[in-house]
């Protein structure tokens, strides 16, 4: 009997071990997985407000609230008031969140080279336009559904 394949079960555990490594990599730091992602739009588009980066990452608003809460609690980000928009946030990295970047990057490229260990260079990048189109897929397959 063939064993079902499942794209979902394999990207589920590469998730799932990625998280546990940031964990163990980061927790001297006092960040979690769910920051990491929000410090690396910010490394490149500072000075951006919770709603451009709820519409960059794909993240609802209220996951976003409570990562840049967490962000600003331990001292990485700053909020201040858009003076175009006053209900607005804009958001800044502290010295403390751009003194961390190289050592972040530096993690998440060994996380990645471990990942294409032993996979040749035409594949990885085979591999990479494929896992794009079924990211795009997803998110088209859930706006899809939605509007139903």
């Amino acid at each position: 009997m063939e064993k079902p394949r499942s794209i979902g079960r394999y990207i589920s555990c590469i998730h799932r071990n990625f998280h546990i490594y940031l964990h163990h990599q980061l927790e001297d730091y006092h960040l979690g997985s769910g920051q990491i992602h929000f410090l690396m739009m910010l490394y490149t588009h500072e000075r951006i407000n919770q709603e451009t980066l709820a519409n960059h990452l794909h993240i609802d608003k209220a996951t976003v609230a409570r990562a840049i809460k967490k962000l600003e609690q331990e001292g990485y980000i700053l909020r201040k008031k858009d003076e175009s928009d006053r209900r607005s946030n804009n958001i800044f990295l502290t010295e403390k969140a751009k003194q961390l970047r190289p050592k972040i990057k530096s993690i998440l490229r060994y996380w990645t080279q471990q990942l294409l260990e032993g996979i040749e260079e035409e594949d990885q990048d085979h591999l990479f336009i494929l896992l794009e189109k079924i990211t795009m897929n997803a998110m088209t397959t859930n706006q899809q559904e939605l509007q139903e």
